[in-house]
């Protein structure tokens, strides 16, 4: 391996090769290359909880709080969550071509604006204690409504008719 990022915690050292794959090396001297981080609660507690998880699925290590781990070992963790997650935030509701599913939806998101399909009612979810909500299209693509009170008054009514 030439060219290595190398990141040392009190547990665990990792690194990133020139192939662009995380290795990381426990306190017992065990090499796990090709690990991959997994938030426990992604949307609630993003920087809480994360798992490095090896090639074969099995947890290598835990990170109970991301902001206690050490710069860049930090920085490289969330480059690699940043590049396996994709969770659109929807800012507006444009239109809907009906309100009964399946329906297409134009929407307004923190990264353009788009068109998608939602099934039915029950890929609406309400998530964790405040007003976010989870909206599933028919390819699977998970869009986060932040707080769905929010939003301006033409979303909210749009909403209203779902829920």
């Amino acid at each position: 391996m030439s060219a290595l990022t190398s990141i040392t915690t009190t547990r665990f050292s990792l690194e990133r090769t020139s192939f662009g794959k995380l290795v990381l090396t426990n306190a017992a001297g065990e090499r796990f290359e090709g690990v991959v981080p997994v938030r426990a609660f992604p949307i609630q507690s993003p920087d809480d909880g994360i798992s490095l998880v090896s090639t074969d699925g099995k947890e290598v290590a835990w990170v109970d709080l991301l902001a206690e781990v050490p710069e860049p070992a930090q920085g490289l963790i969330r480059a690699e969550l940043a590049t396996r997650e994709f969770m659109p935030v929807i800012e507006r509701i444009v239109s809907v071509t009906s309100y009964s599913t399946p329906c297409t939806w134009a929407v307004k998101t923190d990264r353009g604006d788009t068109e998608f399909v939602l099934r039915g009612d029950e890929d609406i979810r309400r998530i964790g204690k405040e007003h976010a909500l989870l909206i599933a299209d028919a390819h699977g693509i998970q869009y986060l409504v932040r707080d769905q009170f929010a939003l301006d008054a033409h979303s909210k009514r749009v909403l209203d008719r779902f829920l």
